[in-house]
């Protein structure tokens, strides 16, 4: 009897362990409060990084940007939440968040609500604070190894050709199959996902710390 009231309590331990890890993880795609774009948040380079993954109006353009070599980028792919860091003692990050809507960035933090929701609140000098709070769309995102993965993708797909010609006729199998696997991205509603590893991204490989 006390053996399975210590395991128990053991269990009980872990699963609130898990859940309580579940609910700190800010990465995934999540859908902001509107509805009309998702964010895919990762951690890159020991910061979390979020940048526009999925568009409800696609073609969208950075035209509010003061940066006049700006205003014509797409803002698919482009970055949002800027270099946030853990804040100590806290569930929290912090850091900048750039708002396409005025063309302005703001000091942000995010704060995990459970496992699928995300606030975000900006400020502006410390004071006229605001924020919202997004929905997840996507699962959590796996930590920098599988970026440093992705990162040396190319360099597999650059050696493939040497052994590409034996297995030439069992080539359709695998290309029927990829557009699956394409069309799983979260926030993507069946279509190839554009955006990708965010942390491979120019603007947010190229950062400089």
């Amino acid at each position: 009897m006390r053996l399975a009231i210590y395991t128990g309590i053991i269990l009980a331990a872990g699963y609130a362990g898990l859940t309580s890890a579940l609910a700190a993880d800010p990465t995934g795609d999540w859908r902001v409060a509107d509805g009309v774009a998702d964010i895919r948040v990762a951690q890159c380079n020991g910061a979390m990084w979020g940048a526009v993954s999925w568009e409800k109006k696609p073609g969208g353009r950075d035209e509010n940007n003061p940066d006049v070599s700006k205003k014509n980028r797409p803002t698919l792919g482009m970055a949002t939440l800027i270099n946030m860091k853990k804040v100590a003692g806290a569930e929290q990050w912090e850091g900048q968040v750039y708002n396409a809507k005025d063309g302005q960035m703001y000091s942000a933090t995010i704060t995990p609500l459970g496992t699928d929701q995300l606030e975000i609140k900006g400020c502006v000098l410390g004071f006229l604070c605001g924020g919202e709070t997004w929905t997840r769309v996507g699962p959590p995102i796996p930590p920098s190894n599988a970026n440093a993965m992705a990162k040396g993708a190319p360099k597999t797909t650059g050696a493939a050709p040497k052994s590409a010609p034996a297995p030439a006729a069992a080539a359709p199998a695998p290309t029927a199959a990829a557009p699956k696997s394409a069309a799983a991205k979260p926030g993507q509603k069946g279509a190839a996902d554009p955006v990708g590893d965010i942390c491979l991204l120019p603007e947010i490989a190229g950062f400089a710390h």
